[in-house]
């Protein structure tokens, strides 16, 4: 069977002049070989999140979320009830792929208990402290707290964080802690708002770990953040002290260790350098993971398989695709055909 790996793209406003911006595209490890995919999705596409789970591989969308049951040779839409059909996000339950959550613009979510043939829209309210910025918000991450299946997570861009103890029903703000932090003048960030609290807003990521129930890890602007009880509270993890990169991307828990931990580190979203490390501890202590590549751009995001915890890859903002096929020991670049930028999804078999 070939290994995968599948990339999605779409328009970003700093792209380089000329480069295109989106698609979606499936990687042969064995060959080398990239593959543009199109069938049955729309045209020109734009990938913003996937997720990939027993043998089925799940895209977001402008036009809302589609499935292929065929390694991604051809799909299929799961159409959504409401307004906003643009996905920045999706969750599959692990105990049951039956139940499917996605994200989209503003604070809106849907979730399907029947693999996407029939949705609810959830409405969750406007958290305390979101941002308004020159683009709307976004849930741009959901988690699932692995110890207790109905607490959920969402990260919203540039709104903080809300959690739902009861599988989606009802939300509420994760926000007071971090707009506490926020205060401290090493955590203040504007760029384009009317608020120094913009920067710890910004959430790119959340993860939770079978390790330890209840523990939260967030990545934003400003860095690495962890929550001990559910998000009432948060510490900063202090990523500073290993890597000279802070601006983190993407955070995630291994598939084959609950104490294993992947970070995207970069300058900046828009930047010339990326790092990718791992914490063994749960995030006490950080060591750099890739080695002998060059990463020009913002690292984006972190995929691992769920097939083998050796294979593990990365990509970047302006298209570059690592992967590693041996737990590290060697890295190889994939680079997405045609010279495509945007990067938003990665997906590992």
């Amino acid at each position: 069977m070939p290994n995968y790996v599948y990339a999605g793209a779409a328009p970003w406003i700093a792209a380089s002049r000329g480069a295109p911006a989106g698609g979606l595209y499936r990687l042969d490890t064995e060959s080398a070989a990239w593959e543009t995919l199109t069938e049955g999705l729309p045209h020109p596409v734009e990938a913003r999140c996937l997720a990939a789970q027993s043998g089925v591989v799940y895209v977001g969308t402008q036009s809302g979320p589609y499935r292929s049951e065929d390694d991604g040779r051809s799909w299929s839409p799961l159409t959504l009830p409401g307004r906003e059909q643009l996905v920045w996000s999706i969750l599959i339950d692990p105990r049951d792929p039956q139940t499917i959550l996605v994200g989209t613009q503003g604070t809106t979510m849907y979730r399907s208990r029947d693999a996407g043939a029939s949705w609810t829209e959830l409405t969750p309210p406007v958290p305390e402290g979101m941002v308004r910025m020159g683009f709307p918000c976004r849930v741009i991450r959901l988690a699932r707290d692995p110890s207790n299946p109905n607490d959920i997570y969402a990260g919203l861009e540039v709104g903080g964080v809300l959690r739902s103890r009861d599988g989606g029903d009802r939300w509420e703000s994760c926000n007071r802690g971090l707009l506490d932090l926020a205060l401290e003048p090493r955590l203040k960030s504007r760029l384009s708002s009317d608020t120094e609290t913009e920067g710890m807003m910004d959430s790119h990521a959340l993860a939770v770990s079978p390790a330890s129930a209840g523990t939260v890890f967030l990545a934003n602007r400003m860095g690495l953040f962890r929550s001990g009880d559910g998000g009432s509270q948060w510490q900063e993890i202090g990523i500073g002290r290993f890597s000279p990169l802070t601006y983190a991307r993407d955070v995630t828990v291994s598939r084959h260790d609950p104490r294993t931990l992947y970070a995207a580190l970069s300058i900046a979203a828009v930047s010339d350098e990326g790092s990718l490390y791992r914490s063994r501890d749960l995030g006490e202590t950080w060591q750099r993971f890739d080695h002998g590549v060059a990463m020009r751009s913002t690292l984006m995001i972190i995929a691992e398989s769920p097939a083998s915890a050796d294979r593990v890859y990365c990509a970047t903002r302006k298209g570059q695709v690592f992967g590693t096929e041996d737990g590290g020991a060697s890295w190889r670049e994939y680079r997405l055909p045609g010279g495509v930028e945007g990067v938003y999804g990665l997906a590992a078999a």
